[in-house]
């Protein structure tokens, strides 16, 4: 059980996210939760604060009645929750609830301690809400997607529970659970916030960052294919360079390929032998860029993720709520904390990192089908007869077509504002669209990098290597081969396909 009390981490994110781990809320965080209700609800009986006793946006101009105030905050989530589109999986909505547990437990909210209390329980029991991808700005935080979190807090909605989409009163009732009244500011204090996307962008890292993991893995079994020169992974030429992601990807592959027998010593070829009477080498004196260069390309990818990761851990430790309630201070402090450029910012650079790991993967590929570029394989690494049979010849053009469709997804979010909101929006982060893209682009990722592995792993067929490459490479092959069986017949391939992306994103 994770105790929250303290600063959450992507580490918290995967129990609870991932390995389902229950969530316990400190006492203290409890007390600090109900010391800002208190003082919020006596420092707003006299004075004008946004929200409490004003319309929402472009209306706050208009004062509500004290007989009204309860109302408001009902109307607000009801009449936001309008989104449509796709589902949201459940597993980043059970995200984008922690997100925003944490954010209203730092006690910058003025909402009451049931409200976490509730959402606690909900996290625990896996109940999540229904909550549709289209209809955030990422403006005034993530208010539509928020809206259906906050509806089932009061009860109404839809939720997943068991596999399945109910109603949120039939599970409140099957699980005992009452819904919060609300006292205050309930309705705002739920639905401002960044919580969605940065919920939705924290699963985006942690796939990520597994999609990388198989990637170093490819290529370095594709260095072991083609038994290249291990000098573009040596420590010395790859220290010359400043960059730490640089560094550590050549560190993984030295790693990776270390026991590999394979892999050749560039002065065992061709500093140490006599080479005077060869006028062309036949083979490649150094290796295509695909393979040359993985540390020089996926060095940025991954100072990019590191740097997604702190900001969005940053974000999620974060009050990203208006107005701002500080209890030390005795005062409201009304913002904007609620507009999401950080968080719309990352997540175009990792969907862009992310895309241009999904080309690599798809230009290794090439190489290996290619007869003309590697010289060692059949076309396609056919391991039937040429003519006749196909080998991976049509996963290529899978492979290819979504590496396209990823280029065009990278299109930025981040500067696509369009004002809104009677121009009180009048720019916008439309972050929870980026995340969202982000997360479609890691999907195709994972597509193309599992056409590439299950390549490899034919190719180390057809070289019949699999007692000479690295112990690591080894394993890869062997998994594979648990899930697609070597074939020189011609084969159905898109359960194949499926079934290893599957693995990949799981493991």
């Amino acid at each position: 059980m994770l105790k929250l009390k303290e600063k959450l981490g992507i580490e918290d994110f995967y129990k609870i996210i991932f390995e389902n781990h229950s969530i316990q809320i400190d006492d203290s965080v409890l007390e600090t939760v109900e010391k800002s209700f208190v003082f919020l609800k006596e420092f707003s009986e006299n004075k004008v604060i946004y929200g409490v006793n004003t319309g929402f946006g472009p209306m706050a101009q208009y004062k509500i009645k004290n007989s009204e105030r309860i109302q408001l905050q009902y109307n607000l989530i009801r009449s936001h929750a309008s989104g449509t589109g796709n589902i949201i999986p459940p597993m980043y909505v059970k995200a984008a609830m922690l997100a925003r547990l944490n954010t209203l437990s730092l006690g910058n909210s003025g909402v009451h301690k049931y409200v976490v209390e509730l959402m606690a329980e909900l996290i625990n029991k896996d109940i999540t809400p229904l909550i549709y991808e289209h209809g955030g700005v990422g403006a005034s935080g993530d208010l539509v997607q928020l809206a259906h979190l906050a509806l089932v807090l009061i009860g109404e909605g839809e939720v997943f529970y068991k596999g399945k989409r109910q109603p949120t009163k039939d599970v409140f009732e099957a699980e005992n659970l009452k819904p919060i009244t609300v006292e205050l500011r309930e309705g705002l204090g739920l639905i401002n916030g960044t919580s969605v996307m940065t919920g939705i962008g924290i699963v985006n890292a942690i796939y990520a960052r597994r999609l990388l993991n198989w990637m170093i893995s490819c290529s370095a079994a594709i260095n072991e294919i083609v038994e290249a020169y291990d000098d573009h992974l040596s420590y010395e030429l790859n220290q010359s360079k400043q960059h730490i992601g640089q560094r550590k990807i050549a560190e993984e592959m030295r790693e990776h390929l270390k026991d590999s027998s394979l892999t050749r010593k560039r002065e065992h070829h061709l500093y140490e032998n006599n080479n005077d009477h060869v006028s062309v080498f036949e083979d490649k004196v150094q290796e295509y860029y695909s393979l040359r260069c993985v540390p020089q390309i996926l060095g940025p990818v991954l100072d990019t993720l590191n740097r997604v990761e702190r900001i969005l851990i940053e974000e999620i430790n974060s009050a990203n709520d208006n107005p701002i309630v500080n209890v030390e201070e005795k005062h409201v402090y009304h913002g904007g904390n609620f507009h999401g450029d950080y968080v719309s910012l990352e997540m175009d650079k990792l969907k862009i990192v992310v895309t241009k790991l999904s080309m690599l993967a798809e230009r290794q590929l090439n190489y290996l089908l290619n007869p003309n570029l590697n010289n060692i394989l059949p076309a396609f690494v056919n391991l039937g007869k040429l003519g006749l049979n196909f080998g991976m010849q049509g996963v290529q053009f899978t492979a290819t077509s979504t590496t396209a469709e990823n280029q065009t997804l990278s299109n930025p979010m981040y500067v696509h504002s369009i004002p809104n909101n009677n121009d009180n929006q009048d720019i916008v982060s439309m972050g929870t669209n980026a995340a969202l893209i982000t997360k479609k682009v890691i999907e195709n990722a994972f597509e193309v990098v599992a056409i590439e592995m299950i390549t490899v792993i034919q190719a180390i067929e057809y070289l019949k290597v699999q007692d000479k490459v690295s112990s690591k490479t080894r394993k890869m092959y062997d998994e594979i081969r648990q899930i697609v069986p070597a074939f020189t017949e011609d084969v159905i391939m898109y359960p194949y396909v499926n079934k290893v992306k599957d693995f990949i994103i799981n493991n």
